[in-house]
């Protein structure tokens, strides 16, 4: 089969390797779609881990393989795949903090090569104790790519759910990229009233069009006031910091009234730093919390809501890209034009 195979030194080789093979438990899958995430690239562009490694985990495709055992899917059933579950009974699990479980941080899907996902390949082999709970069937009628979206939906949701929001209340996203957009349609989705942030103006309109409220250019408009004005001079209830650049954290800080939440989903690196006024959270009584990946009990839930048709978030995908286009891919996903969102691998396109 072809794959996408990172070799190191940012470098990315569409070669043929061999098919995975399969055991008890197992399924192999075919893969029909895969979206390119930026910790994927984070870890090609850093060269976090060593090569060879197959990336891609937002993916979607159909059974083609069963191994001895399984018996809740068949050849030619079509699913979607999480490539972390966790073991539900250790420390973390028991406090429900899933990502930081030692079992959840072991992947469990691979097209070759150490286990990174695998979805960037023609095949995956998916083990046991993901199989078990880690996969969903695809209803018909529901798109290969948006069912390929159900995996970062399910991370956004996680982050609603944590940070609760009330009907009425005004929150901010900062950030319309694939992933602000998703907290946009879910914000807007729990009776909130949106106030989406980007530079793009491309990214404001599709903001706008999903629900949001207010869809400014942080450059134009102060969000500290315009939030004031959208509730009664408080400030904004919540804020998701979904884009990294400096001070930002700062600026949703300034933008939030006493006890706020704001919700950290892009400061995933080691180097970045945040300078703020102890009084800021300790007097005012805001709580300054992170989320990170995704949620296994909120997997059916993250899976309806793409199903159902109730997030329309196949509006999202800019870019549909054959596996022998993946560095032209990456590339536009490192550097988004004005016009690029959500950029999915299709691996079987292009292949008689």
């Amino acid at each position: 089969m072809l794959a996408a195979v990172y070799t190191g030194q940012q470098q990315v080789e569409v070669r043929e390797v061999p098919t995975p093979e399969i055991g008890p438990g197992e399924l192999l899958v075919r893969v029909e779609a895969c979206g390119i995430c930026h910790t994927d690239l984070k870890k090609i562009e850093y060269d976090l881990l060593a090569g060879p490694r197959i990336y891609g985990h937002e993916t979607a495709g159909v059974v083609a393989g069963v191994g001895a055992g399984v018996t809740r899917f068949a050849l030619g059933d079509r699913v979607v795949a999480f490539h972390h579950i966790p073991c539900s009974q250790c420390f973390y699990c028991q406090r429900k903090l899933y990502a930081q479980c030692p079992v959840y941080k072991r992947v469990g899907i691979t097209a070759g090569y150490e286990p990174a996902g695998g979805g960037f390949a023609q095949y995956i082999r998916i083990m046991d104790w993901i199989v078990a709970r880690g996969v969903e069937k695809i209803p018909d009628g529901v798109s290969y790519a948006a069912a390929s979206l159900v995996e970062p939906l399910n991370t956004c949701l996680k982050a609603v759910v944590q940070a609760a929001p009330q009907p009425g209340d005004t929150v901010i996203v900062m950030g319309q990229g694939p992933i602000g957009l998703k907290f946009t349609m879910l914000l807007k989705d729990a009776g909130a009233h949106v106030i989406a942030s980007d530079l793009s103006a491309h990214r404001r309109a599709l903001a706008a069009s999903l629900g949001a409220g207010d869809a400014v250019d942080p450059r134009h408009t102060d969000l500290a006031t315009l939030a004031r004005d959208r509730s009664h001079g408080r400030g904004a209830d919540l804020v998701f910091v979904a884009v990294s650049a400096p001070k930002i954290v700062e600026q949703a800080v300034r933008a939030t009234r006493p006890g706020a939440r704001i919700v950290l989903f892009a400061q995933t690196s080691e180097k970045e730093r945040i300078e703020l006024a102890g009084a800021d959270i300790c007097k005012d009584e805001r709580m300054l919390c992170g989320s990170y990946s995704a949620d296994v009990d909120l997997q059916a839930e993250s899976a309806n809501l793409i199903f159902s048709g109730r997030l329309p978030v196949e509006r999202l995908i800019s870019h549909r890209v054959p596996l022998a286009g993946f560095r032209d891919g990456m590339e536009l996903a490192l550097h988004p034009d004005e016009q690029s969102l959500k950029i999915l691998i299709e691996p079987q396109q292009g292949i008689a």
